[in-house]
Order: C-alpha cells, then structure tokens, then sequence
C-alpha cells in the first residue's frame, strides 16, 4: 500500500485526538538471506515485512507504539496506545519532534540491477564463495557457513511540524568462516564483503581472505609477556574503537556512562588521529538522507590533532544542553524508537601502508583477532582481552602467536597511536585503518 494512503489514515486518527505534536514512520523491505554448507543450500529465507510506528507528545510525554497490521481498527489501536503511553511517562519538557528543514538527496544508495538478478545466481554466488574458500589453500578442510544477504527498503517520515521525507536503498553482502587444520592444529578465519550494489561485493576476495586469516595462524606458537609496539590490524583496530564509540553520545555523556564526559577542549587522543561520524558516507552501512527523527545527517568532526571537540546529538538529548541535533537518532527498526547513535563512526584513513606499520619495530606483536573486546569497562575503559597474531622482529611479521592477551585503557591506547595506515574498512557501522601502538602491555608465559 502507498505511503500517503496510510498516512492519510494515521493521520485522520491523530487529528482526532488531543495531541501536542506527531510523528509517523513508514517502512518496508524486501529481504533474502542464504546459507549454504556442504556445497547445498542451508537456509534460504525471504521476507517482505511492512510496518508504520507512531510518536505522540502530550504535556510533556512521549508515547511510541507500532503496527505490522494496516488495517484502520488495528492503526487505531497504535494511536490509542501512543496516546495512553504518552500520558504515562514522566513529563520531560525537553521532548519535541524537529522542524522541517532541507533534506539532501543521496545518490548510490539503491542498486536498481538487484531485483533483476535470478535467485539461482545468487544461490550459485553463496556456492561459489565456500568452494574458493576450499579450494584457496589445501589447509582449508572446511566451511562452518557461507552466506549471502540482501535487502531492499524504503522508508518515509513525517511530523506535525511539516518534516516530510523519503528514501530507499539496496544493501547485499556475503560473508565465510574457513577452519584450516594441520598438524593436530585447527584455526578459523573470517571475512565478509558489504556494499549497496551486488557487482561491488567480491566473493573471490572475501573467501581468499577467509582462507588466508586460517592458515595464517597454523602453528601458533607461545611467547613471553613482554611491553611492547603492538600493530592492530583494521579488524582490530575497529573493534575496540566501537567500544569507544558510545562515549561520544550525548546520551551516555548526560547519564555518566561516557569516558569523555567533561573533556572537551582536552587533549585526549594521538595528534595522528582524525575521528568522524559521517552519515553522508558513501556506501556507509548507515548512509542515509535523514536521521530516524528526520534531521538530514552530517559529516561530524568529533576529533583531530588529539582534542576531542564535541559530542554526537538525537533532538532530545541536544534540547537537553541548548545543542542542534547533529543527526544522531538511530532506529532498531519499525519496533523500536528512535535513539542516539552512530552512524558511520570512524577513524581517517592514513598514508602508510600497513607494511610500513611494522618497519621500525625491534621486537613487537601484530594483533589480528581480538576475544571479548565488549568486556571492556564502558566508562573507565579499562580492558584485558586475549588476542591472536604474530610475533614482529626487525620489521618483519614472523610466526603467529597464541596464548596472549593485551591490557591496558582505551584512552591510553589511542594517545600512544604513532601511525596510522592508508586500510581503512568499515566492519558494520564502525571502521578504522591499522594503526600502530607505541608500546601496549602483551601478557603470554
């Protein structure tokens, strides 16, 4: 059913009743993910889910509710339920929906090829993926999963105070696990591929590089615990940024739960780094015109020559400090409503190659694979986590290394940064290069 239609409806229900502003969302998607194991399919699942969800103030309350049902007793009954949460919620008198405002058109986000292609193709594409990760290296005895996914999604906005919007995009993506085995010694290695369009997702790549993260680590051997450099790799790299990444919400800065809290103007971090959140990205998992609340999104420097510069806003949380929204209201989905988050959180991408990255190390460690890196402390950023990777001498990577973990504080770790390399790769919404520690605490014998 078309998007004025409905709203025509939910509005009618929302004129009707004594509200003190609105908003309705709209979206629908189109999904299909595959599974193959084996060389047979799986899984193999489509989807077509459809929904709207509504936001209601009244004196001071916000009430949300949803309905995956479009017929107008059951649109009626999210009003009623909007309504009745509204009333409910302790009055915050910093609640509000935005004003309009202009709101950009993107170009890239929707691959108008993808409804065309045949499922078999796609099936043959998952199929295709766990065989090259086989066939990569004799090693790979086998595949724990291959898959591939897709979406395509349109969503509209629109507000009592005259915002109004639309978008739809495309999204595809394929990922595989490979376990090499020798010598008694099993090691897996994953890696997966993400873009808009299907041709830009390159399952050759995806599953050489599966392949060659397994193999990599096949004879692992021990070392001491040593203070050293330490090379995170981007994988690395971006997982425990992503630990920081919440600190830099308006949100956790209000309730206390952000490192950064109070710090800005300080210098926190390396003079090397450059930290964004782009919500213009293109191609960024989370690229969109306008935000879940319909701000239009932004490129936002939190971040350079090491001082931290601000923090990133939802309407509620910068009306709570006389601050613009900057973008910043996330949605979960039609179930969910709106909440202060990332986007395309990440750090700029350097000019050395990685090689470089290790050239001038004596003796260090290059950090490939990170276990538990959530269980760092969100507000002290203190962490100790165990790590796979290789021991690095004279500049060069020599054999890999287990039984090590790495500890130490967030902050600290990204102050000590003294190079950053020219990889930059997003893993979700969050990417980073590699980048080079100056000396890091390595726990092993």
């Amino acid at each position: 059913m078309e998007f004025n239609a409905i709203a025509a409806k939910v509005e009618r229900l929302l004129f009707s009743r004594p509200l003190d502003g609105w908003e309705l969302v709209f979206s629908s998607s189109r999904n299909l993910s595959i599974e193959v194991r084996e060389g047979k399919v799986d899984t193999f699942k489509c989807s077509a889910p459809t929904g709207v969800s509504v936001r209601v103030l009244k004196e001071g309350g916000m009430g949300f509710a949803f309905s995956t049902s479009l017929d107008e007793s059951d649109l009626a009954r999210m009003v009623d339920n909007a309504l009745v949460a509204a009333q409910a919620q302790t009055p915050d008198e910093h609640h509000a929906f935005p004003s309009m405002a202009v709101l950009p058109e993107l170009a890239g986000l929707l691959d108008e090829q993808l409804a065309g292609i045949p499922e078999e193709e796609k099936i043959k594409r998952t199929l295709a993926l766990e065989r090259i990760a086989l066939e990569a290296d004799p090693r790979v005895k086998r595949v724990r999963k291959a898959t591939y996914g897709e979406s395509r999604y349109e969503v509209h906005l629109r507000n009592s105070n005259g915002v109004d919007g639309n978008y739809g995009g495309t999204s595809v993506s394929s990922s595989v696990t490979a376990v090499a085995e020798e010598n008694g010694d099993f090691q897996m290695g994953w890696d997966f591929g993400f873009s808009p369009r299907y041709a830009d997702v390159h399952v050759d790549a995806i599953a050489h590089n599966a392949a060659e993260r397994a193999t990599g680590l096949l004879g692992a051997r021990r070392i001491p615990t040593m203070r050293c450099p330490v090379v995170l790799d981007n994988h690395v790299a971006s997982d425990i940024l992503e630990v920081l990444a919440p600190s830099f919400l308006a949100e956790s800065v209000q309730k206390g739960k952000s490192m950064l809290a109070g710090k800005v103007g300080e210098k926190l971090f390396s003079p090397l780094l450059r930290i964004h959140d782009n919500g213009l990205l293109p191609d960024g998992m989370g690229t969109a015109p306008f935000d879940a609340e319909g701000v239009p999104q932004q490129d936002t420097l939190l971040a350079s020559d090491g001082v931290l510069h601000g923090f990133l806003y939802d309407t509620l949380r910068g009306r709570k400090e006389g601050t613009p929204s900057t973008g910043n209201a996330s949605r979960g989905g039609i179930k969910s409503p709106p909440h202060n988050g990332v986007t395309n959180f990440f750090i700029e991408n350097g000019d050395l190659p990685p090689v470089r990255l290790l050239a001038g190390i004596d003796r260090g460690v290059m950090i490939t694979d990170v276990l538990g890196m959530h269980t760092a402390n969100p507000v002290s950023g203190d962490f100790s986590v165990g790590v796979t990777g290789f021991l690095v001498e004279k500049g060069k990577r020599l054999h890999p290394v287990k039984g090590i973990a790495i500890s130490g504080n967030i902050l600290d770790l990204f102050r000590r940064v003294e190079g950053v390399g020219n990889d930059l790769r997003f893993f979700g919404s969050v990417g980073s290069p590699s980048l080079l520690i100056g000396e890091l605490d390595v726990s092993g014998d």
